[in-house]
């Protein structure tokens, strides 16, 4: 059955200086939709080969005129739309990001009339729909002051066994180089900040195209190797927490050997349940940090790793496992 794929996202705004909000918060955008005469998130179908993060990016700016920064991932929403060829409509499916605010202003365009900046709690109240509340909810769940890793495992590359030199500079495949340009254009979208691999040639390639076009070098991992990672996994994670430390958002390139531990180890020293951890060639695993003690709704998020205020903890985990979209129909 045909599906409706979608993309959409909480686009969020730290309140103007002169008029800061009396509990701290932040803004979120409603948009009039004159068609529906409804307020909803922005949001609008994918175009063809388009990826849901791109396809949420820019939907963001053709409905309200702002450039983003993805964020969080939130989840989906399922419903039917209606439809003359199906009597039980069509059903479509609508990811959703967290999207900071950059640059940008709104003008009234054919689909949009209107924008306005809330409260989250003043939005949920005007939202038209439960499941556009529902991502609301989700997104408020957590601070939306946070910072993201991005750990890549690096894409494919030529099978092992029939590599006759040093297995360090083992190259991308033909695929692999598929998959690396694939990252090169997902990732700027989550606003990138320095780029790191681990010292093996298919980890650097997979990542050494966003660090040309971000005008950076790539800082060598060797603690971040999967050898490394066998020999003393507490090294490891410490490492990845010491980059995570600079509450910017890096690009760590590493090994499959590796980053399954890696993300279950920080999960379990968070005490956040992630479910199964895997890590296919090319897949990106996006780990949401929060630095020092923060509230988000009713819930506080307190640092428990150790006692240094500045160790960043894991506040979410969400596994991306292809940078390509996905084929036609699914």
């Amino acid at each position: 059955m045909r599906r409706i794929h979608a993309a959409g996202a909480v686009l969020w705004r730290e309140p103007a200086p002169e008029q800061p909000l009396s509990d701290g918060s932040i803004e979120v955008a409603l948009v009039h939709r004159p068609r529906y005469d409804d307020w909803s998130l922005p949001k609008g179908k994918l175009d063809p080969g388009e990826t849901m993060a791109a396809a949420a990016a820019r939907e963001v700016h053709e409905e309200t005129g702002y450039s983003a920064i993805l964020g969080r991932y939130l989840g989906a929403a399922n419903y039917s739309v209606p439809s003359t060829e199906n009597t039980g409509g069509i059903p479509k499916r609508v990811e959703y990001f967290s999207a900071r605010a950059m640059a940008g202003h709104f003008q009234a365009n054919d689909e949009v009339d209107e924008l306005r900046w809330f409260t989250p709690t003043a939005a949920r109240k005007l939202l038209s729909y439960p499941d556009d509340a529902e991502i609301l909810t989700r997104f408020t769940a957590l601070p939306p002051r946070q910072h993201s890793l991005l750990l890549i495992r690096h894409a494919k590359a030529g099978k092992r066994q029939e590599w006759t030199g040093d297995d360090d500079l083992r190259p991308l495949s033909t695929v692999g180089s598929t998959q690396a340009a694939a990252l090169r254009t997902l990732l700027p979208l989550f606003g990138p900040t320095d780029v790191h691999a681990a010292p093996r040639l298919r980890c650097v390639q997979t990542v050494q195209g966003l660090a040309d076009d971000l005008g950076l070098p790539v800082v060598m991992e060797p603690e971040l190797t999967e050898e490394s990672y066998r020999k003393d996994p507490d090294a490891a994670v410490a490492r990845l927490r010491e980059i995570a430390r600079t509450g910017r958002t890096p690009v760590v390139s590493s090994q499959g050997g590796a980053i399954p531990g890696l993300v279950a180890m920080l999960a379990e020293q968070a005490e956040l349940v992630v479910g199964p951890v895997t890590s296919k060639k090319a897949s990106v695993w996006q780990l949401s940090f929060a630095v020092g003690n923060q509230s988000a709704g009713n819930r506080a998020v307190t640092n428990n790793v150790g006692e240094n205020p500045a160790t960043p903890q894991l506040i979410a985990a969400n596994y991306f496992p292809s940078p390509l979209p996905a084929p036609s129909g699914e």
